[in-house]
């Protein structure tokens, strides 16, 4: 086996079943040590996963593996910040378990029997039992629960000299998702790593390159990256990077620069990435409005549908996972009011199993901030199997949904690494919005008058979220009277339903507190059931069309002992002999209104976090982006 450090435990736990999540994985190949180099990577990784790390590292003394269970900081401590890990070439790993319980044993890299292979991966191998089986049977040792444990056993196992067709056999027998990076004790000189339907970029620099997962593992070294599609294999030097198909054959493909900034993937200042995103909304959402909107008109180059092809479609459906699918249940209430075609709305994990009605004459549209969910990108391929026209809606440019779709918008959020999502809500709503004025304008719905309108309002927003910012006490205020409470629960109507479930969603993610969304009219059926004296409930009344019908259900449960913020728009104080506390928002056309009341949920949800001392930026058992099903 691969030597190890003595003081490394390792631990096995028995636990059956599976976990669903995601891992960060980056690798390097330079003339630096390359331990350090995989730490620093990790660390803005980490949000993909913080059940265990690892690094493997080729020395003159072959493959050195350390690895440990709990945050990043655990295996720093345990290799002296890279110090106690010589050589130049090397892989690194921050797990979200899915196979195996979170330990050391089960923590990447995983090596093969004889110490040849060491391999870190992201995603799920659904066949690993059987390949587990099957080489076991033939007298393979095996040493975790990982389905991960099977891919470096197989490369040694299947390995006869040529190291490209010992990738290419493996791969062709295994069944899943994943982005491997492999490093080899009879390959010092080389770097390798092949994906399938898991992120996985390649950074060239000058003397050294490099494997991630995500740009901000690389960002501080270069910003030159090429990114891999599925089943294509990678081999990295120090000085060259090559690529082949599964049969070896070179591949050729053009680098991409990378503009962030490097701040941008930083906190800058904050104490939490969350707060930073927060306050950079108004730029971000600007960012993606501002180029888009030219001569008082909505302009989208990017997209080549025809009003012709517009007309031919008879209904829309909206498909996406978690916040994203909370942007599609506003997009459902604008599409419909300003364009008058059907939508539907679907959660993506679900999508598949319904046996949609999807044709030719149905668009379908997408939305993911990373562009590589695994639901999403499945509900993508069966619309596509189905005919549909598929325009989606990505923060990273190049990511496989935006590779896969036939139109695709981007937002310009830039780097977002806090786990719970908000200036990525806000932008693909923007994107929403804009979608909804081009094909209304397209199809003739909407009358000069009106889109004049919308689109001033709509240019207005990162203004008013700046000016709701600049307010932040009053919340942090009401975050500290309540933030011990148990149970909350938040209700509104139309588009202020949808904003209260993405309100809902960010305060239990962050804060652990239980937290419904109901739709307001649905209280009398069963919901007010919960409400007793001191229950917290949170109302948003920004939609003047139901105001009245909104102070009633406000009535209703502060008839019951509830204590009630009130949001809604500034000209309707009212609402303040009915509520305990009243936050206000700017008034605008009610299909905008969520971009402007999800600003104080996502700072209350930040408050009441960070006074009951959770880990913000990394809640439990979450993870970024879910790339595996």
């Amino acid at each position: 086996m691969s030597p190890a450090f003595p003081d490394l435990p390792q631990i096995v736990r028995q636990r059956k079943g599976r976990d669903f999540g995601m891992c960060g994985i980056v690798g390097y190949i330079g003339s630096e040590q390359a331990a350090p180099i995989l730490l620093q990577g990790l660390e803005k990784l980490e949000y993909r996963g913080y059940d265990s790390a690892g690094v493997a590292v080729y020395s003159e003394d072959g493959l050195r593996v350390a690895k440990a269970k709990g945050r990043l900081r655990v295996l720093s401590n345990l290799i002296d910040g890279g110090k106690a890990v010589a050589g130049t070439l090397g892989i690194g790993h921050t797990r979200w378990a899915t196979h195996g319980a979170p330990s050391d044993v089960n923590s990447h890299p995983q090596t093969s029997e004889g110490g040849k292979f060491a391999v870190v991966h992201n995603g799920i191998i659904e066949n690993y039992l059987y390949l587990k089986n099957h080489l076991m049977r033939r007298g393979v040792q095996f040493v975790s629960e990982t389905d991960t444990e099977v891919v470096a056993q197989m490369l040694e196992y299947y390995d006869h000299g040529d190291i490209m067709e010992t990738i290419a056999k493996v791969i062709s027998k295994v069944e899943g998702s994943y982005a491997l990076g492999i490093i080899s004790a009879e390959y010092p000189d080389r770097l390798f790593c092949v994906r399938k339907d898991s992120p996985l970029i390649i950074g060239v620099g000058q003397g050294e390159n490099f494997i991630a997962s995500d740009i901000p593992a690389i960002l501080s070294r270069t910003r030159d990256i090429y990114r891999l599609k599925d089943n294509e294999i990678a081999v990295l030097t120090r000085d060259t990077v090559a690529f082949f198909n599964p049969d070896a054959e070179p591949v050729e493909k053009t680098a991409e620069h990378i503009e962030w900034d490097i701040e941008a993937a930083e906190k800058g200042g904050y104490e939490h990435f969350m707060m930073k995103e927060i306050c950079e909304q108004p730029k971000a959402v600007r960012d993606t409005i501002a180029p888009r909107i030219r001569g008082g008109r909505v302009v989208l180059d990017d997209i080549t549908l025809t009003a012709e092809q517009l007309q031919s479609f008879t209904k829309i459906c909206i498909v996406a996972c978690g916040t994203a699918y909370h942007v599609g249940v506003v997009a459902k209430y604008a599409f419909e009011e300003l364009l008058r075609i059907s939508v539907e709305v679907d959660v993506a994990s679900e999508f598949r199993y319904r046996k949609p009605i999807i044709d030719e004459h149905t668009l379908m549209i997408i939305i993911s901030q990373s562009g590589e969910t695994a639901d999403t990108l499945a509900a993508l391929r069966e619309a596509k199997r189905a005919g549909c026209r598929v325009l989606s809606i990505v923060n990273v440019v190049g990511s496989t949904i935006a590779n896969e779709s036939d139109d695709v918008l981007y937002t310009w959020a830039g780097p977002e690494i806090s786990v719970a999502s908000t200036k990525a809500y806000s932008t693909q709503l923007a994107v929403v919005y804009l979608l909804a004025l081009y094909i209304g304008e397209k199809l003739g719905r909407l009358t000069a008058e009106e889109l004049d309108r919308y689109i001033a309002e709509l240019e207005q927003i990162p203004d008013q979220i700046e000016r709701m910012l600049a307010h932040k006490e009053n919340i942090q205020f009401f975050a500290s009277q309540y933030f011990n409470a148990g149970d909350m629960y938040f209700i509104g109507r139309n588009v202020d339903y949808a904003a209260s479930l993405e309100a809902s969603l960010k305060l239990k993610e962050i804060s652990y507190i239980h937290s419904e969304a109901y739709a307001a009219g649905e209280l009398k059926h069963g919901p007010i059931s919960l409400i007793e004296e001191g229950t917290l409930v949170i109302a948003l009344a920004t939609d003047g069309r139901l105001f009245d019908k909104m102070m009633s259900n406000i009535r209703e449960v502060k008839a019951r002992g509830a204590v009630v913020l009130g949001l809604t728009t500034e000209d309707r104080a009212e609402i303040e002999g009915q509520t305990d506390m009243v936050f206000y928002i700017p008034k605008i056309s009610p299909f905008m209104l969520p971009s402007l009341s999800v600003i104080p949920m996502q700072l209350f949800a930040y408050y009441v976090a960070s006074m009951k001392g959770c880990d913000i930026d990394k809640p439990r058992n979450l993870a970024k982006s879910v790339t595996v099903e």
